[in-house]
């Protein structure tokens, strides 16, 4: 398949669906948007990836290709390609299906547990277990698109994963991290590493006790995506 990734700014990357997608025969290609891209003909791609960043779905003003992006992921549902997005990709998603995006009561930064409500493993089609410790590094959450299912929540964010039908996912937390990853987000967004109820210090992030859990994790949902042979249909 031809996967097609957005990237905000040049740190928030594939991490590890990068060597995965690569080792099962995909190819991948990259829109970054940090450096003025243009998007690319959604007849050229099978996967959109909508990946991460610092900025908030409503700051249009400030990143003008929001704009358009939201429209390019609304027309990629349209046209039933497979969509993945991931903590701002998820953000982005739920919007542009009519869900509302705000700004949560918390930031959620570290590694923290979310809970795994059972329809997560009928849509995995596969065991999961009710509880996962993955790394978050969020502030705004959203309301629940119409039509999608929410399987995952935590103690600080209602939502954490949510899908709608079989070919869209929308993931609040990042089970793509590697240490390297880790490592640049901590590095480029450390000033908000504050005192808080669900902000861990930088040693503590920087473990990389939790990673291969999450990047399974990861494995699994590509898995299931890309190898649906007959996806329900999503309109918007």
């Amino acid at each position: 398949m031809n996967i097609h990734y957005i990237q905000h700014v040049p740190f928030e990357g594939l991490g590890s669906m990068a060597p995965w997608l690569t080792g099962n025969g995909h190819s991948i290609a990259c829109t970054a948007l940090w450096n003025d891209d243009p998007l690319p003909s959604l007849q050229d791609l099978d996967v959109l990836i909508i990946m991460g960043g610092p900025m908030s779905v409503y700051d249009d003003p400030l990143y003008p290709w929001l704009t358009r992006e939201k429209t390019f992921i609304r027309q990629a549902i349209l046209e039933q390609k497979i969509v993945i997005g991931i903590c701002l990709g998820a953000q982005l998603l739920a919007a542009v299906l009519g869900a509302e995006v705000y700004r949560n009561q918390w930031q959620e930064i570290g590694w923290f547990p979310v809970r795994v409500a059972p329809s997560f493993a009928q849509w995995l089609q596969r065991p999961v277990a009710p509880a996962l410790t993955v790394f978050h590094w969020h502030g705004d959450t959203f309301t629940l698109p119409p039509g999608a299912v929410n399987h995952l929540d935590s103690a600080a964010c209602p939502h954490q994963l949510f899908t709608v039908g079989d070919r869209v996912i929308g993931i609040q937390f990042h089970p793509e991290a590697t240490p390297a990853a880790v490592q640049d987000m901590a590095d480029h967004e450390g000033d908000e590493l504050s005192l808080a109820p669900y902000i861990q210090d930088r040693e503590t992030i920087l473990s990389p006790a939790h990673h291969q859990a999450g990047n399974r994790l990861m494995e699994e949902i590509l898995d299931r995506l890309l190898h649906t042979p007959d996806a329900n249909h999503v309109g918007i």
